[in-house]
């Protein structure tokens, strides 16, 4: 894994998501209580969840509803066992990172 920079200090809005591409990769990353990331896509319908309207550590799929725990990356609703891959993330002195 190697930790790399994906934005600016303060630059994601507390209680806010922004998504993020790294390599292929297409990456929520979410400010609420500390820093979080796991994949963007809704496994609905491919649908970016970074724009989602979070409620403590979840967030709802803007497209069809669907919640997912920011935090474990776990769909809450609909299809157990189902789980979006997360990502460790900090915020540094000179910006915000994501391990990869």
């Amino acid at each position: 894994m190697v930790w790399q920079k994906i934005a600016e200090k303060d630059s994601i809005e507390k209680g806010k998501g922004i998504e993020i591409k790294v390599g292929l990769k297409r990456i929520a990353i979410f400010n609420q209580d500390g820093y979080h990331g796991i994949d963007a896509l809704c496994v609905h319908q491919d649908g970016s969840i970074a724009p989602g309207k979070l409620n403590g550590c979840v967030v709802e799929c803007p497209l069809h509803f669907w919640h997912y725990d920011i935090k474990t990356g776990e769909l809450l609703d609909y299809l157990k066992g189902v789980k979006l891959q997360t990502y460790n993330v900090e915020a540094r002195n000179d910006g915000i990172y994501i391990d990869i």
